[in-house]
């Protein structure tokens, strides 16, 4: 891959944050599926992705590569991001992925359903009546407050760990310059599972939720006091930033077609096609993969070593894969799925929560606004 004249995409540049689809026709213009980046190669074909990423025995999850490039080794953030259940393989991986997996079925999910329609009624209560407001701040409520409820803890309580969470999300861009934030969200949230845990146990209650589970899991051996408080910050952090930002994302596609928003509004069922859509066109997030294995394809030598970093997101924007992939179209026939949650062993364990929180939420939402305008940027 060394040998190939590729395109370098500026995914630090915050104009290609906004709009990253000129630079990648270029990328797509000189190669289908490969090109560079700052630190390594970047994935942005669709068919590429769909192949290579469900790759495990050959790829894992670059924590470490980020950690370096964040200067981070041996710190505590260091330490938590390279523990995470995401960077884990093989045993380790399905034990920790196992211990919380039954929550994450659609029947338990399904459970949630009344939660998450008296978690986005009571947000509509409060901030309809402002007749404006920032989106995705609203948005910002939503989904934790769900994951509050579904591990067990006082949605009251996000006010003091959710500048924590809006610091993690920005974990994996790679800019040094954040390490003093994260490094300080660390620490809040430690004090806070911790304090979680120990007021679980001081009161003597046993609940079905995610909390309990995790004490039982510690208790039996199967998960260390370590990985219970990780995997808190983790789920937390899951709950927070990537489904309030698919939500954003959603509705700005709506807002200025008020023939789909009106659609949402009256036909739920009409809200599946509108999320899978948005999941299509925009998804938050990618993650890095390391090789460590050489991989041959299409041709291509990608050499153990190799930082690669798979665009799920812009993937199915590839022209090969989905006819005028700029459209937002919520009726197009999805002849590719999109890869928004991603494959393999990794794959997403929250996308049955993801989607029936946007869904539902798209669709109170859209009752609630009528003929919603942006009020600015």
């Amino acid at each position: 891959m060394s040998e190939l004249s590729l395109a370098e995409l500026p995914v630090e540049d915050p104009a290609f944050a906004r709009d990253p689809n000129p630079e990648l026709q270029k990328a797509i213009e000189q190669h289908p599926w490969l090109s560079r980046f700052s630190h390594g190669y970047v994935i942005h074909g669709y068919r590429a992705v769909r192949d290579l990423l469900p790759q495990d025995d050959k790829l894992q999850i670059a924590i470490g590569a980020v950690v370096d490039i964040m200067g981070a080794t041996g710190s505590p953030w260091g330490n938590f991001m390279r523990d995470m259940m995401i960077g884990m393989r093989g045993d380790d991986h399905v034990r920790v992925r196992g211990a919380i997996a039954e929550f994450f079925k659609p029947r338990r999910v399904a459970g949630q359903l009344d939660r998450i329609r008296t978690t986005v009624s009571a947000l509509l209560d409060e901030w309809v009546p402002k007749g404006e407001f920032d989106f995705a701040e609203f948005s910002a409520k939503f989904p934790v407050t769900v994951m509050f409820g579904l591990i067990g803890g006082n949605p009251a309580d996000l006010t003091r760990i959710q500048h924590a969470l809006e610091t993690q999300g920005l974990s994996f861009s790679m800019d040094p310059s954040l390490l003093p934030d994260l490094e300080a969200g660390l620490q809040v949230m430690n004090q806070f599972t911790d304090e979680l845990i120990a007021d679980r146990r001081a009161s003597g209650e046993v609940r079905d939720d995610l909390l309990q589970a995790l004490i039982e899991a510690e208790d039996s051996g199967v998960l260390s006091g370590r990985e219970v408080r990780e995997l808190l910050f983790f789920l937390f952090g899951a709950g927070y930033d990537t489904s309030k930002n698919q939500l954003t994302l959603a509705v700005s596609m709506l807002i200025d077609r008020p023939d789909l928003w009106e659609r949402c509004a009256t036909d739920r069922n009409y809200c599946i096609l509108a999320v899978e859509e948005a999941f299509r066109l925009a998804s938050p997030s990618n993650v890095p993969r390391l090789v460590i294995e050489d991989i041959e394809y299409d041709g291509v030598l990608i050499p153990k070593g190799t930082h690669l970093i798979f665009l799920n997101n812009l993937a199915t924007r590839d022209p090969k894969a989905v006819v005028e992939p700029m459209r937002f179209d919520p009726d197009r026939e999805h002849v590719n799925r999109h890869l928004a949650f991603g494959r393999g062993a990794h794959q997403c364990l929250g996308m049955h929560l993801a989607r029936l929180q946007i869904e539902e939420g798209l669709h109170l939402i859209a009752q609630r606004i009528k003929s919603p305008q942006l009020a600015g940027d």
